[in-house]
């Protein structure tokens, strides 16, 4: 399953979806309060967004098959949030957990967020998640401009203890140019799993998967299906 990124929808996994070997049952998250769930509250919390996941996962996880979750940026804090509380549910439920995109939670911030609209935009339009052209358009803007606003707020107020360990392999993937991860964040995920741990590096920033859809999928995939990962199963979210 696929978490998106903050102010971002489970369309933006769309494109990677053909990429895949056949086998892989792929599906996305939607988080409330955007696309075909505009009308549904927001969730202010990155903790909120996984509890919300939890269900979902609970009735697609089975222990035969393993369930692989990935999460970029903002989704991967959510992925892992989810995964820390299917285990305490169902320890015994196998999971692969792909973090994209994130410092892992042990490493201390080194910026501070953007908290107006205003430097919430330039900050996505500086990362790469949203076009200048988009971002500028006023109809456009003020569509997704309550998700990206709150979602910037759950990163802000996620705090996580920095000593959260997942008995479940983990792959992080990151971009070699990321400017909010360094090469040194991405590899202190190996901190947070009691399993096998894989760091993938690719050309580009913090949304470098936007262009290397194929070998992104192809690492996932790889990963998933090799003889400690077990069969394909459920990618995403």
């Amino acid at each position: 399953m696929f978490c998106p990124h903050a102010g971002g929808a489970a369309s933006f996994f769309a494109p990677f979806t053909r990429h895949f070997p056949a086998g892989f049952d792929l599906s996305g998250v939607q988080y409330p309060g955007r696309q075909e769930r505009l009308d549904e509250p927001l969730v202010p919390t990155v903790e909120g967004l996984a509890e919300h996941l939890v269900p979902i996962l609970r009735g697609l996880a089975t222990p035969a098959v393993p369930l692989v979750l990935f999460g970029h940026s903002m989704g991967a804090s959510v992925a892992f949030e989810a995964a820390l509380r299917l285990a305490a549910e169902e320890p015994r439920t196998p999971c692969l957990v792909v973090v994209s995109g994130r410092a892992a939670p042990s490493v201390p911030r080194a910026h501070r967020y953007p908290e107006t609209d205003g430097e919430i935009l330039d900050d996505m339009v500086k990362l790469g998640g949203t076009q200048a052209e988009f971002a500028r358009d006023p109809e456009l803007r003020d569509l997704f401009l309550p998700a990206l606003r709150n979602d910037y707020g759950a990163v802000a107020r996620y705090r996580p203890t920095g000593e959260e360990v997942l008995d479940a392999p983990l792959l992080c993937l990151t971009g070699e140019r990321d400017p909010r991860v360094s090469a040194e964040a991405a590899a202190a995920w190996k901190n947070h799993t009691s399993a096998e741990f894989r760091l993938e590096s690719f050309p580009g920033g913090h949304f470098y998967l936007a262009d290397h859809r194929e070998a992104v999928a192809r690492a996932v995939a790889d990963w998933a299906e090799s003889p400690r990962g077990g069969p394909p199963s459920h990618t995403g979210t």
